[in-house]
């Protein structure tokens, strides 16, 4: 059975405990927006061949997740934009032209002592100016820009650590439904031996050499495994669907899957060393890393507003009664902010030292989560290698038993109780068989996704470019 070629999850996917966790232990789950996708394309009344590769890129291109990181990058260039014109020169310009009357008493003059009237105008007024204002020193500003383009990082680092999670969703997915196809096969299987038995006993019936009981109990077990032949087409088809969801596939597009996996034995590698490479790799770890950064240059953002900040502002321009009258004229101002007391400002200090605190706790949290993770997919990859060697053996004895069996019941020797107990091995033994190659390739992926190797990886194994 090709299914057995799923084993690519080893090193090409990340973490899906959202839909894997009746087989393996996590410390997270997946956000919902990760199940969801944008559709595009145009349907096509012929079925699509999808590989592996061809459903990774699809999701990593229309993935409602990842889309959703790549816009998040914006909003934090756009913020950083906001945070650097405290520290950039801003300029501009102005043209006035007026026609003011002017009385001097209400200015304090009292100019008719000297025989000039105290109303003044209406006379013309032409003004053409360029006006620039540059920080010089302000600790405020420069903080929060710094600030911003950790988050910045931070961000882009979170792009990385989706696009790892959204190659594990739709592998996963992808692996799925190989999974629920091979129960569906394994059951038309199932089904097909029942009608053959069913077939044997009606006819050793009509010879005279089984009791009636037998073409019922034969009948019986025929109609179970119809009835579970629909229930596995039923799943098949879910599961087709979830997939096309994730990959943006148009509403109602039909397709088929393409088995051409390739077979990689999981990582030889210490746990020690697992681990010390997965705090080196793991974006979403660095991502938190970065956040810590950002919420220490906030905090010395929040305590700079208590220093002094220096601006200088200076404007130049034509100034006159009308425009061939003008002279130029230029102002220059140097200004310095002392801050004396604020109780807003150190109220935002409390803030920032809480929102600090918080933020190296969530990386302490996550770095001991990884090294969770990784154990947990060690002994998860133990444990499924050894509960997978026990289902492929198991499976190959209840296929003799049931051979045996049929064979008895041929010869007269037996009733066809023991087939239909055989049968019924056959189908037990086969979904264990399945479940226990899901969860060791399962065990592999998250031990991928503990390592932080993720989409690179999957790039590698298949040829496909980035």
């Amino acid at each position: 059975m090709r299914f057995l070629q799923i084993a690519f999850l080893t090193t090409a996917t990340t973490f899906i405990a959202a839909t894997v966790s009746a087989q393996t232990r996590s410390t997270a789950s997946v956000p919902p927006p990760f199940f969801g996708g944008v559709p595009s394309g145009t349907l096509s009344p012929t079925p699509l061949s999808l590989t592996i590769l061809d459903a990774i890129n699809r999701a990593l291109k229309q993935n409602l997740g990842i889309l959703n990181a790549e816009h998040s990058v914006d909003q934090a260039k756009g913020k950083r934009w906001t945070a650097l014109s405290e520290l950039l020169p801003t300029a501009d310009a102005r043209l006035t032209e007026s026609r003011p009357l002017v009385n001097l008493a209400a200015f304090g003059f009292n100019p008719q002592q000297f025989g000039f009237p105290s109303v003044v105008g209406p006379f013309n007024l032409f003004d053409a100016r360029v006006a620039v204002t540059q920080p010089i020193v302000d600790v405020h500003a420069m903080n929060n820009a710094r600030a911003e383009g950790h988050n910045i990082t931070a961000a882009e680092l979170t792009v990385r650590s989706s696009r790892d999670l959204v190659v594990l969703v739709s592998a996963n997915l992808y692996l799925e439904v190989l999974a629920a196809r091979a129960r569906n096969e394994s059951v038309r299987a199932q089904m097909e031996t029942a009608q053959a038995t069913l077939q044997q006993a009606q006819n050793m019936k009509e010879n005279g050499l089984v009791a009636g009981i037998d073409v019922v109990r034969a009948d019986v077990q025929f109609s179970t495994e119809r009835q579970r032949l629909t229930a596995a087409q039923n799943e098949l088809e879910k599961t087709k669907l979830q997939l096309a969801r994730v990959i943006g596939l148009p509403p109602g597009q039909t397709f088929e899957l393409v088995e051409e996996l390739p077979y990689v034995p999981a990582p030889d590698m210490t746990f020690e060393s697992a681990v010390e490479r997965a705090y080196q790799s793991r974006p979403d770890y660095l991502a938190s890393l970065e956040r810590v950064k950002a919420a220490e240059a906030s905090r010395r953002a929040v305590a700079g507003e208590m220093l002094p900040a220096f601006r200088v502002s200076a404007d130049y321009g034509p100034l006159g009664l009308t425009p061939s009258e003008t002279v130029n004229t230029y102002t220059v101002v140097g200004s310095v902010n002392m801050p004396i007391f604020n109780g807003r400002t150190r109220g935002r200090l409390v803030e920032a030292d809480a929102d600090l605190k918080m933020r190296q706790a969530e990386a302490d949290d996550l770095k001991a989560g990884i090294y969770y993770d990784v154990k947990n997919a060690f002994l998860d990859l133990q444990s499924s290698e050894e509960r997978l060697k026990v289902a492929t053996r198991s499976r190959d004895l209840a296929s003799q038993q049931l051979a045996q069996a049929r064979d008895r019941f041929s010869a007269g020797v037996t009733n066809n109780l023991e087939v239909v107990q055989a049968q019924e091995a056959v189908a037990l033994s086969s979904e264990q068989y399945i479940q226990a190659l899901y969860s060791y390739n399962v065990a592999k992926a998250l031990l991928a996704y503990g390592l932080g190797i993720a989409e690179d990886a999957a790039r590698q194994l298949l040829g496909g470019a980035r």
